[in-house]
């Protein structure tokens, strides 16, 4: 019996190629991920599970696995608009073989970095100049809510009486229940895991530089899976514009498919 319509998993020759390809280029990135990229950039429109099973097919597969703590309680109630919630947290980057101080504010709703500092101290006084200049960076509707740990820093009443005078909420995560500042600690992971560790560095001062360019890169080109695989720089542009790109995405999948069709049966005609 003659097949009427391809199978839900049809691709070009071509497409198969460049599938293969893009993953060599990026071998470190997982299937689902790449698949959204491929779909951004234009290089081929389809499926997470179809790219997987060419790059099973080929040989260039990795085994996902559900990243730690995926699964326990997100802590504090989740925000509903960019600028809501903020996250900061201090921590150590070795630069070197010098231990500075990295403190970065960033948006709970879309996991934007809003502003970052490498510093030699980081005092009570340090914590909130860096926070100002993230308040002098981002034009704010509404006051945000503070989040942090319980560091030194935090908890003094100086710190206090600074977010008082600017009408901003406090709130600190629950000793021994680290996870409700949990986004900016993975931000911290990655960007030593990813970055820091593996990059040499010629000075402090290239270092704020290239940490500055990791951090934009981060925001504006890294896919989030918590965030329907779009960048941060997304979600921080509003729920309209993550709709939007949404259904822009829905569109290129729906020509890719018509396309592959019309390809199948002009190939397969008579």
């Amino acid at each position: 019996m003659v097949r009427l319509t391809p199978k839900g998993h049809y691709l070009l020759p071509c497409e198969r190629e460049a599938i293969i390809a893009f993953k060599r280029e990026h071998p470190g990135i997982g299937y689902r991920r790449l698949t959204y990229m491929m779909l951004d950039e234009d290089v081929v429109a389809t499926s997470p599970a179809t790219v997987l099973r060419v790059l099973t097919e080929a040989g260039l597969s990795t085994k996902w696995t559900q990243p730690a703590g995926g699964t326990h309680k997100k802590g504090f109630t989740q925000p509903q608009n960019p600028h809501e919630q903020w996250h900061t947290d201090i921590s150590y980057l070795n630069i070197l073989g010098t231990h500075y101080f990295f403190m970065g504010v960033l948006d709970g709703f879309s996991r934007a970095i809003l502003h970052h500092e490498i510093r030699t101290d980081m005092a009570t006084e340090d914590v909130q100049i860096v926070i100002q200049r993230t308040l002098e960076k981002v034009d704010l509707q509404t006051r945000p809510r503070m989040i942090t740990d319980n560091g030194g820093q935090y908890i003094a009443l100086d710190f206090k009486n600074f977010l008082k005078d600017r009408d901003i909420s406090h709130s600190r995560t629950r000793p021994n229940h680290p996870q409700s500042n949990g986004k900016i600690e993975r931000f911290h992971k990655s960007l030593k895991q990813e970055f820091v560790r593996i990059t040499s560095f010629s000075n402090l001062e290239e270092a704020r530089r290239l940490i500055s360019e990791y951090v934009e890169e981060y925001n504006t080109k890294r896919l989030h899976a918590s965030l329907n695989y779009l960048a941060p720089a997304d979600w921080l542009k509003g729920i309209g514009h993550v709709e939007q790109r949404l259904a822009e995405r829905k569109h290129k999948l729906q020509e890719a498919a018509l396309n592959r069709r019309k390809q199948w049966e002009a190939k397969n005609a008579g």
